[in-house]
């Protein structure tokens, strides 16, 4: 129950030194919850009341499924862009059709991505490195603090993410600016950093909407043109299994799995960029399918469309002190407040002031330090960071994401396929065996023999690589070389291919006159050895424990002892020279 409800972990233990960081913090993003919430809705082609319906089930369901204590569930741009442009090609007739097929497509999602959890398909997010996430989070952060500008400064643009296009509405309509809303909320935004600076205690964002509200409320007809959030749709959701078109459901699985993906792959990003600032739990990918899947099931049953993490809301609820999901059922329980009383509490909040928020809070999430400290010491991983940033600005946030695990997956092919090979030799007056361009020095090196350490599993990707590196360091020995030693002691796995190679490869240095020998063998690889031709071929008398071992062997002719013979040829394929061994032993 605990692993399926994490809630049952974490509130034995709440304390209620934590209630004030949670409440501020909560109710800060359940006000930009309301505001956002009708504004992503009609976004999706919803009547806004939409918006708090999917700000309310699926954030409280998270709450109680959900590992991150952070993070903000609710309807986002992204998401609401693709329910418009998914909906909007299919032949939906009225909008009563177009609501029940967008709530319909939460359904699906939520199965989609409960269904991915089930099956533990949640490992997928370890392709999404730090370089890739930090790209990924500076990007998308940029691209919605400055899709504010159009609240900001009151002008009409063209709803996108991205950035040239974006650049170039704010530049075509720079001159329709309206001042008074530009003021307010260029004044907003300082005094939230005013606040921060003097003391974090202060919720500075609650202080900034309550004057900002009590301003607008006081000046009614004197600041004019400045944008409020005015009326909001009073009720609760109606509760009633999703009604849909038999006839659009195979149109919209498509859209359904993008949605689950997409919403997913945004909810693990937030969710491990807020993870790095907090030692006290660890985000489980798999859960987080399942809590965001069940928000998006369970919420279909009270009118929500498809939701996910926000990283406006997300980021409010973490820099303004929230400690555990307590925050969210805060930022729930106003938007439900707001639903059955509170709505005149709401009417006269700035739009600029909502603004303000967003970018304080968002542009907090752009990293600095990190591609400065990334491109010093790792190149290669730079340009992953760079390539994820440039595509997710210019591109858009998924497909940002999609090519930046894409070169991830790259650059992680290309190091398995061409990995770390050293040459070893003994270092003066030890028994130890170490990289001989490590210890150039301090090394014996003897031209009888050529022992060879292959850091990684041995397969079908770098198979070829180990012959030509093997072929070219026996060729550079020349004819003084008697002996090659393969320490094994790194290879953790060797499939069909690279043994049917490795098989070739020492019948044939066998043939030439040269004796082969191998150490450092564990259990599993000593296994696939028994089981295939290369026992034969290698011998198992040439398998041993150490290199010094093997070294010791070559040179002098010393015999092993039983017991190391023991350990050296244990596997689980019982041949007759095993039995043969435990029989000395």
């Amino acid at each position: 129950m605990k692993h399926l409800f994490p809630i049952l972990q974490w509130l034995p233990n709440y304390k209620k030194e934590m209630l004030w960081g949670d409440a501020v913090s909560g109710v800060t993003a359940g006000i930009l919850a309301i505001a956002q919430g009708m504004a992503y809705a009609m976004i999706a082609g919803l009547p806004p009341v939409f918006g708090l319906y999917a700000a309310l089930t699926p954030q409280i369901i998270y709450v109680l499924m959900g590992t991150s204590r952070q993070l903000s569930i609710g309807p986002v741009a992204m998401d609401s862009l693709i329910v418009a442009a998914g909906i909007g090609t299919l032949s939906v007739i009225g909008i009563e059709q177009y609501i029940a097929a967008a709530v319909f497509l939460a359904l699906l999602v939520g199965v989609i991505q409960v269904l991915l959890g089930t099956l533990k398909l949640g490992f997928l997010v370890n392709f999404l490195s730090k370089p890739v996430l930090s790209g990924f989070t500076s990007a998308a952060a940029i691209i919605i603090g400055l899709s504010q500008l159009k609240h900001l400064l009151r002008i009409d643009m063209a709803q996108t993410n991205q950035i040239h296009i974006l650049l170039q509405e704010v530049v075509l309509n720079i001159s329709d600016t309206h001042f008074l809303s530009f003021g307010l909320g260029v004044a907003g935004m300082v005094l939230i950093k005013l606040f921060q600076k003097v003391s974090k205690k202060i919720p500075a964002i609650l202080v900034v909407v309550s004057l900002g509200t009590l301003l607008l409320y006081f000046t009614q007809g004197q600041l004019n043109g400045i944008r409020i959030v005015g009326a909001i749709p009073v009720g609760l959701p109606k509760l009633g299994i999703p009604s849909f078109d038999k006839n659009l459901l195979v149109d919209l699985i498509p859209i359904a799995i993008t949605l689950a993906v997409v919403g997913f792959t945004e909810a693990i990003s937030i969710a491990k960029a807020i993870e790095e600032r907090h030692t006290e739990y660890e985000v489980d990918p798999n859960q987080e399918l399942i809590a965001i899947g069940s928000g998006n099931i369970i919420g279909s049953f009270a009118q929500s469309y498809p939701s996910t993490a926000s990283f406006s809301r997300s980021a409010i609820q973490d820099q303004g002190g929230a400690q555990s999901g307590i925050a969210s059922l805060f930022s729930a329980g106003l938007v439900l407040l707001t639903l059955l009383f509170l709505t005149s509490l709401f009417y006269y909040l700035p739009i600029p002031i909502l603004a303000a928020i967003i970018m304080v809070s968002i542009f907090g999430l752009i990293d600095f330090k990190y591609p400065r400290q990334l491109w010093k010491k790792t190149r290669e991983e730079s340009v992953a960071f760079i390539v994820t940033f440039v595509i997710t600005m210019t591109v858009g946030i998924p497909q940002g994401i999609l090519f930046g695990v894409l070169l991830s997956l790259l650059t992680m092919i290309y190091r398995t396929s061409r990995p770390h090979i050293a040459i070893l030799g003994k270092i003066k007056h030890t028994e130890y065996y170490k990289n001989i361009n490590r210890f150039q020095k301090d090394i014996e090196v003897d031209d009888r023999m050529l022992i060879l350490r292959f850091d990684a599993q041995l397969f079908f990707g770098n198979q070829d690589y180990f012959k030509k590196e093997l072929q070219k360091h026996v060729a550079h020995k020349g004819k003084n070389l008697e002996l090659i030693i393969i320490n094994a002691e790194a290879i953790n796995y060797i499939d069909s291919s690279a043994l049917n190679m490795l098989e070739k490869v020492c019948t044939d240095l066998k043939e030439t006159g040269l004796q082969i020998m191998m150490v450092g063998a564990i259990g599993p690889i000593r296994d696939i050895i028994y089981d295939h031709a290369l026992i034969q071929i290698i011998g198992s008398e040439n398998l041993f424990i150490k290199t010094s071992e093997a070294v010791n062997t070559f040179l002098e002719g010393t015999v092993v002892t039983a017991i190391q013979k023991k350990i050296t040829h244990q596997n689980l394929t019982v041949t007759n020279v095993t039995k043969n061994i435990e029989k000395e032993y």
